[in-house]
């Protein structure tokens, strides 16, 4: 009788024991997620007497197209071009941060030369891209001989944008390694075609276009983004290519 109990017994918990599921091992791999890439950065610089609000249809197109975008802003009242230039370093500086990325830059008249001398300073953060530059007076301006002695006293920069020789637009160092593409206005009235003109250029169009507007223009815009991803602009209506 004990003995049949016990078999009983035994039969019922060998049935169980199949029954009851395997202990499951879970296998913890370690995934490494890598951090998102930094995007590339576009400096915009405004001209003389202008705002960044000037810049902010371009920086908008910009960020659109994936860009992220440091519209600066300074004041033509209060400093010289070298003055302006180390700010341009510092705020950039600091924008920056620790990340090495690559950094593009867009200049409107003025702006372009505060670009030219900070690019020639030392200790320019990141990686520096292409430039592309409106209407830059890079010759110096005839309006800037006219009304530097007259205006000079409030538009701190105005002298330094002389075409003369001794100038300080006429005597900064060539930026050597750095791709540039130059866009003239054909009815600027304040720099003459000839005077945007670098010996170091990739690249110069011109537009049918005014100064004070020139950003503001839907092609503009397009040569813009063209030349900051492939270091030349494309080819487009209405522009016409200055050959090399």
């Amino acid at each position: 009788m004990l003995l049949s109990f016990l078999l009983v017994v035994w039969s019922v918990s060998a049935t169980a024991a199949a029954a009851a599921p395997l202990p499951v091992q879970v296998r913890q791999d370690t995934v490494t997620i890598q951090p998102e890439a930094p995007r590339e950065l576009v400096v915009l610089v405004h001209g003389m007497g202008r705002t960044s609000v000037s810049m902010l249809p371009l920086a908008k197109v910009l960020e659109r197209q994936g860009y992220e975008v440091l519209n600066w802003g300074y004041s033509s009242f209060c400093c010289s071009i070298a003055e302006l230039s180390h700010r341009l370093q510092h705020d950039l500086q600091q924008h920056q941060g620790p990340t090495a990325r690559r950094i593009h830059f867009v200049g409107h008249s003025l702006g372009n030369i505060i670009i030219r001398q900070m690019l020639s300073l030392q200790d320019t953060p990141g990686t520096i891209g292409h430039v592309v530059m409106l209407a830059p007076p890079n010759q110096g301006s005839h309006e800037a001989d006219r009304h530097a002695r007259s205006l000079g006293w409030i538009l701190r920069p105005m002298p330094e944008l002389r075409t003369d020789s001794t100038s300080t637009v006429r005597t900064l160092p060539r930026l050597e390694g750095v791709p540039i593409g130059v866009i003239a206005g054909k009815y600027d009235g304040k720099v003459r075609i000839e005077e945007t003109h670098l010996s170091e250029e990739r690249a110069h169009v011109v537009v049918p276009a005014i100064h004070s507007f020139l950003m503001l223009r839907g092609d503009v815009q397009r040569l813009v983004i063209g030349f900051l991803r492939h270091g030349k602009f494309p080819q487009l209506a209405g522009v016409q290519p200055v050959s090399h």
